[in-house]
């Protein structure tokens, strides 16, 4: 799936209407009414020019923060494959102070935290993900994993499940589910076995 940045309008904080000419009783000479009309009229005329300006000023600048996001994403993926991941974590924590409502990039996170150990902060950088892109089979991948490694496989099971909907032929979210459904049986099976009663959470890797 081909992932578009979603773009935050701005109009409702800035003015972009020219306020028009108004009379200022502190000037030293009285000002005819004829005046006042002509200077609303040139006022008036200018209002289309500056917004038109006003746009074109809100455009360049939004394709220089995509650009300049893009940019440190890109670094990112660099140090990412390069397996420098605390590096690549840096650059897109700059490209998300950019581009916060771009999906890809928390869903890079998530991975890049569950690489590093930090199991919980993966599971809410792809969460976030997953609202953003609720359609994206991979995010709902990353976030299953992420509620695997944080100990919860019933919820990895939705996550995956959600995949799968999207995408049935998903092969990582095949098997992914099989790992989380064999956690939650052998959790099962210390329950009855009255190992443990209260053991609800598992991380990934134990040893069968």
């Amino acid at each position: 799936m081909k992932l578009t940045w979603k773009k935050t309008t701005q109009s409702n904080n800035i003015n972009n209407k020219k306020r028009p000419l108004s009379t200022n009783p502190n000037l030293p000479f009285d000002q005819q009414d004829d005046d006042h009309t002509s200077n609303k009229s040139i006022a008036d005329s200018t209002d289309g020019l500056n917004d038109a300006v006003l746009s074109k000023t809100l455009a360049s600048t939004d394709d220089e923060t995509t650009s300049l996001a893009e940019s440190f994403r890109n670094q990112g993926n660099k140090l990412a494959e390069d397996g420098k991941y605390r590096e690549a974590l840096g650059k897109w924590e700059a490209a998300l102070t950019l581009m916060p409502d771009r999906a890809v990039l928390h869903e890079q996170k998530a991975q890049v935290l569950l690489e590093i150990g930090d199991a919980w902060s993966a599971l809410k950088a792809a969460t976030r993900a997953t609202e953003l892109e609720p359609s994206w089979s991979e995010a709902w991948v990353t976030l299953g994993r992420a509620q695997l490694n944080f100990g919860e496989p019933d919820s990895a099971i939705e996550s995956f499940d959600r995949a799968l909907a999207i995408k049935p032929d998903l092969v990582e979210g095949q098997d992914d589910r099989q790992t989380a459904s064999k956690l939650v049986k052998k959790r099962k099976q210390l329950q009855s076995s009255g190992l443990s009663e209260t053991k609800n959470r598992f991380m990934v890797g134990e040893k069968d």
